[in-house]
């Protein structure tokens, strides 16, 4: 697929969104990318205002969805749908890693499947759906990009907290206690950490925008691979 005007298009209609080209280009625009090309500007300060639109559809549905759950229920629901790993995989369900904009470099080290640029990625286009639309064509976005975790009825459980998941199916099969290394790159303003776990036999790697969110990546791609031996 290109990522050329015309195979950029074809998004909005992948969304169900009608939106500016120009705002557009700009969500899928990484820093990568712009550094490659003059200094063009970045989705990020798209990212900065989809991640707080992200969090009030989510709140606002939660609450009104789930009567009978407490505060520290629905605080929980919210963040297993509004962490990097959950918007990686919906990022990953409708193929955006393909439309994004991104440097030489971060194509040739994966970076149309790195989950910190997917997820981010899925806040800018949140974010200038909002400027386009308004706030009920970006909350109605919301919804129907969280309804495929919706309606898995493991998401709540596993995703909700992967790291807890995964010691107890290490603890079942006598894989031993997992062990986390975390490194870090990019610049301080920016940094991506990378998560490695460890159990057993068993490595699987995870990366986010903070530790905890690299660690809870990791875990869950450990978790898979255990649940299907």
């Amino acid at each position: 697929m290109s990522t050329d005007a015309s195979g950029i298009s074809a998004l909005p209609a992948i969304l169900g969104v009608s939106i500016d080209p120009g705002l557009l280009e700009l969500a899928l625009t990484h820093r990568s990318y712009a550094y490659e090309h003059g200094g063009v500007p970045t989705n990020e300060r798209l990212e900065f205002l989809g991640d707080s639109i992200l969090g009030q559809a989510v709140t606002v549905m939660l609450y009104r969805e789930f009567p009978r759950l407490d505060e520290g229920s629905l605080a929980k629901r919210r963040a297993s749908l509004v962490s990097s790993v959950a918007l990686a995989e919906i990022a990953r369900g409708i193929g955006l890693g393909e439309f994004i904009r991104l440097g030489r470099g971060e194509i040739l080290t994966g970076g149309r499947d790195k989950g910190s640029i997917l997820a981010d990625t899925v806040e800018a286009l949140i974010g200038a759906v909002y400027l386009d639309s308004g706030a009920s064509a970006a909350s109605a976005l919301v919804l129907r990009l969280i309804a495929p975790l919706l309606n898995d009825p493991g998401h709540f459980g596993v995703s909700m907290d992967p790291k807890t998941s995964l010691q107890e199916a290490a603890a079942r099969l006598g894989s031993g206690v997992p062990v986390y290394e975390i490194a870090e790159s990019g610049p301080d303003h920016s940094k991506v950490f990378i998560a490695t776990v460890t159990v057993g036999i068993i490595t699987a790697t995870g990366e986010g925008t903070s530790k905890k969110h690299a660690e809870m990546a990791a875990a869950l791609g450990a978790w898979t691979v255990l649940s299907d031996l």
